[in-house]
């Protein structure tokens, strides 16, 4: 298969090698709007991408061999059907024919260098994961979804405190009808067109950190929150890997999960939580704070674990003296995987020393104090001591002694 990649300037714009590549295909698919710019090839067959998409192709493609062209916007590796075809076939069965990507022509368009500012993609996706990526002085430039993208990224920045934020809708970049729409996100109002880079500047105050240990007033909670000081240590043992996974079990109000989840843009998150008022705020905080694909399991361990995606971390900050959670969450756990048990009670901190005991790992006792008034003047309110255990889950299993002599070697 090749993905080959259009301009706005379409079929005018294709090079002469990659017209011939496409005319001469029997079977070409794309996008209507793509496959709407070619010229009449007799015998050709044309198929728009289904609907879904990541769903309906593996059918679409095993209808189809011998030289397909698939049809992509710009590069079809950045934010294309080209990844997705990688995905599915491997890189081997896919040949790359990009056109000069969307993205190339906004930082020339802005004079921006790639180091100097990122990329982030709303297609398809929520645009609360906007929010991860807030700091002052920043440029990105984002992928939109649509034509309501900027309407939807301005209130989202308003909602921030960011509504003196440069914005700037570089529309149908390299076609013919080109053109640049230019505010700031407290006046941003009306549609914009379809296709289109949204450039941001982003001025406003500092409202969160990759680094572990939010605020505790960055998180709707009812109590059942992990405390900041708390929370930077377990992830600090936890330590998010890009693409991997953790569990959140007995996830509360989802602090942990959640900042697993903001250390990078591929770090994921399952937070199970029994409660139904607290499952429902995990997600609301999830979104609030910019990973709204962090997935809320309903449902209390060790039974609400069957069948997940086994984990790369775990974090146990609640219900570890239930029967079966503990050895459920070591079980799954990958080789080389890391566990995070909290514990206030002597009943779980029994059971944490003598998991200790069995497993090895760090085993520590957390007794935070905070300065508070008392009367006029200052002192120390002491929290309840938390204890933690950590383990990292051997790679290979721990050989089995043998019970035949060993001859020794002179």
């Amino acid at each position: 298969m090749t993905a080959v990649g259009l301009g706005a300037d379409g079929w005018d714009g294709l090079p002469e090698r990659l017209r011939e590549v496409v005319a001469s295909a029997p079977v070409v698919l794309g996008g209507q709007r793509h496959l709407d710019l070619l010229p009449p090839v007799a015998g050709q067959v044309r198929e728009p991408w289904p609907s879904p998409l990541r769903d309906g192709l593996p059918a679409l493609l095993a209808r189809h061999s011998g030289a397909v062209v698939a049809l992509a916007s710009g590069d079809p590796l950045v934010s294309g059907i080209g990844s997705t075809l990688v995905d599915l076939l491997g890189a081997d069965a896919v040949r790359v024919e990009p056109a000069v990507s969307s993205v190339a022509l906004a930082r020339a368009r802005l004079g921006w260098s790639a180091e100097a500012s990122e990329v982030l993609t709303l297609v398809g996706r929520d645009p609360h994961l906007l929010l991860r990526a807030l700091a002052p002085g920043r440029r990105l430039l984002v992928l939109s979804s649509d034509e309501h993208t900027p309407e939807a990224v301005a209130a989202l920045l308003v909602g921030q405190g960011y509504a003196a934020s440069r914005v700037v809708v570089l529309g149908d970049l390299g076609g013919p009808e080109e053109s640049r729409r230019e505010g700031t996100a407290g006046a941003w109002s009306g549609p914009s067109p379809r296709l289109h880079v949204l450039a941001l500047e982003l001025a406003g105050p500092v409202v969160g950190s990759w680094a572990a240990g939010l605020p505790d007033a960055a998180y709707e909670h009812d109590g059942q929150l992990t405390k900041r000081d708390l929370r930077a240590s377990a992830l600090a043992r936890l330590a998010p890997q890009p693409g991997q996974l953790l569990w959140d079990v007995g996830a509360g109000a989802g602090s942990v999960g959640i900042e697993w989840a903001r250390a990078h843009p591929t770090c994921r998150t399952v937070a199970v939580e029994a409660h139904p008022e607290r499952a429902a705020r995990v997600a609301r905080n999830a979104a609030a704070l910019g990973v709204p694909g962090v997935v809320v399991v309903e449902g209390r361990a060790p039974d609400a674990l069957a069948g997940l995606e086994a984990p790369d971390a775990v974090f146990v900050g609640g219900g570890a003296t239930r029967p079966g959670v503990l050895e459920a969450c070591l079980e799954a756990l990958r080789p080389g995987g890391r566990l995070v048990v909290h514990g206030v009670t002597l009943e779980t901190e029994t059971l944490l020393a003598t998991a200790y005991a069995a497993h090895g790992g760090e085993l520590t006792r957390h007794a935070v104090e905070t300065a508070a008034p008392i009367g006029g003047f200052t002192g120390w309110t002491p929290a309840r001591a938390v204890v933690q255990w950590a383990h990292v889950k051997p790679s290979e299993p721990d050989p089995v002694p043998s019970s035949e002599p060993v001859e020794e070697t002179p």
